[in-house]
């Protein structure tokens, strides 16, 4: 077993750095659960890239697709809907009710060089994919590399 020397400046520093790791997570940014609109968080987000186009996929199960908008403007994208409760059940008939119900929105800054106007939104086992092309000029190019001729 080895003995360890106390540093008690490095340790309140440790200290120092989780509080402060403590205030920004409750007080600057928030935990998702409460950023949303009403109180419901927005949906979890995958947004990834080809060499042709950006995808951004949502999940947002039990909400249907006429419950959902999106909207970019400049390179940002938004994303809301509505997740409706079961109307026929009474508040005082249930044992526990952990689903949210409600309005929600999400919100993410885009790439530039994007065609926003050429958009595809498909929905399905409550995963929304968004489909969105790159303009060419930001699409990768590939230059070849050729040898130079020995005189």
């Amino acid at each position: 077993m080895a003995i360890e020397r106390w540093h008690p400046i490095t340790d309140l520093m440790s200290l120092r750095q989780a509080m402060d790791r403590l205030f920004e997570d409750s007080v600057v940014r928030p935990s998702r659960a409460l950023s949303g609109v009403d109180g419901v968080a927005g949906p979890a987000l995958d947004v990834y890239q080809t060499p042709n186009e950006i995808v951004v996929k949502a999940t947002v199960p039990g909400v249907k697709a006429e419950d959902v908008s999106i909207d970019i403007t400049g390179d940002t994208l938004t994303i809301k809907g509505e997740s409706k409760a079961e109307q026929e059940i009474k508040r005082e008939d249930y044992l526990y009710q952990e689903r949210r119900y409600g309005s929600f929105a999400r919100s993410v800054v885009l790439p530039g060089g994007l065609k926003t106007d050429r958009t595809e939104a498909t929905m399905e086992d409550g995963v929304l994919t968004l489909t969105i092309p790159k303009a060419e000029e930001v699409k990768p190019k590939a230059i070849s590399v050729k040898a130079k001729e020995k005189k």
